[in-house]
């Protein structure tokens, strides 16, 4: 089949699972055209032979991470922002002018493609493109219809997208089924939205088979888009330097190989995949922002973890893990060296929830039903 699949850049957990789902994909003989913005296009450049820039369609954010208010006004208005990886205030687009060119930008190779399928990983401009063109879509996305702390005022805009939703084929979750979904906060109720016939829980799209480590630091690996790396790094380095025994950090700052140290605190600036693997395997307690890729990092090194959420779709992870006995959510330089001072002393007990959590998600295999999904939504 010739596939069209357009992916999101909000976080790079969407390009991710594209790359591990496009890899399956190729190697089943399908062709396949890849589409996104920002990081997320420069990942898949590096993976994949036909892969095209997208206009990026993004929050308004500064160091406080992601701001709702800032975000509905920049629907309509331009506003200023400061790029810390340039060092210069810059004016960040109207998001109404970006989804014009983001769909543009989809539909100008659609006579040249003529794909079978359109599949869009948290790109709605895609399913929009799919639903006015009449071709079949597949959705894959860990949120659906929020129901933590998402504004009211998003409403609106949430019931549009919906629209394209209840359009899709099929609708791909990469979770655990119920009741042990960590994104149930996020998808909401399926029934409601309509798609619960056309709906899947297919497993995480990776490996969670468990694997042994020591419990020698606690690791804070930063990721995610300015303003969560900004938010998490004015909590987490000072905190970091109070508590006792090593931690380390990873900035997150991409091609750049800088180590240093604060106190009982390693700081790097960026992690090779197996470097990361490395830490999170033998560290003792988890901290990071709630990204769902990472919450599966913790589930297959079984490790606790405290949240620090910095947008909606965080906070839900973070609320869900919490509720399960895996993690603590800390908002505050004082909550979070409490949470991590909680978990070592009831450490055996958020070790065996997690632990319950990973023989649990072992049971799926979400790459390989993805594929089926696909390959059956020709048909």
């Amino acid at each position: 089949m010739r596939l069209m699949y357009a992916c999101s850049e909000l976080g790079l957990g969407h390009a991710s699972r594209t790359i591990a789902l496009g890899k399956k994909l190729e190697q089943r003989g399908h062709e396949i055209f890849f589409f996104s913005g920002g990081k997320a296009y420069q990942l898949l450049k590096k993976e994949f032979k036909s892969v095209y820039p997208t206009t990026p369609v993004g929050w308004y954010e500064n160091s406080s991470g992601i701001i709702i208010s800032a975000s509905l006004i920049n629907i309509f208005f331009p506003l200023p922002y400061f790029n810390s990886d340039t060092g210069k205030f810059e004016t960040k687009n109207p998001s109404a002018i970006e989804t014009i060119h983001r769909y543009y930008d989809l539909r100008q190779p659609i006579y040249k493609i003529k794909p079978d399928i359109i599949i869009a990983d948290g790109d709605i401009h895609a399913l929009r493109l799919a639903h006015r063109w009449k071709i079949p879509a597949v959705y894959i996305t860990n949120v659906v219809r929020p129901t933590q702390n998402f504004s009211l005022f998003l409403n609106p805009g949430e019931r549009l997208t919906e629209l394209y939703v209840r359009g899709c084929k099929k609708i791909i979750i990469p979770d655990n089924p119920p009741p042990n979904t960590i994104c149930e906060y996020n998808i909401g109720d399926l029934r409601n939205v309509g798609v619960l016939d056309k709906t899947e829980y297919v497993g995480t799209f990776f490996d969670v088979k468990p694997t042994c480590g020591n419990k020698k630091y606690v690791f804070a690996p930063v990721s995610g888009p300015l303003g969560t790396r900004s938010k998490l790094l004015q909590m987490l380095i000072p905190t970091l330097q109070e508590i006792k025994g090593e931690s380390v950090v990873s900035l997150g700052v991409p091609n750049e190989r800088k180590t240093g140290r604060v106190s009982n605190c390693k700081i790097y600036t960026w992690l090779s995949p197996q470097q990361r693997e490395e830490f999170m395997r033998n560290a003792s307690i988890v901290v990071f922002s709630g990204g769902h890729i990472t919450c599966f990092e913790t589930v297959k090194y079984a490790k606790p973890s405290v949240l620090i959420p910095t947008q909606p779709e965080q906070t839900a992870n973070a609320i869900k893990l919490q509720n399960m006995g895996c993690s603590l959510i800390a908002t505050r330089k004082t909550q979070l060296k409490l949470a991590i001072q909680r978990i070592e002393e009831k450490y055996d007990m958020y070790k065996n929830r997690i632990e319950t959590l990973n023989s649990i998600s072992n049971k799926y295999n979400g790459l390989k039903r993805a594929v089926e999904i696909i390959e059956e939504t020709k048909n």
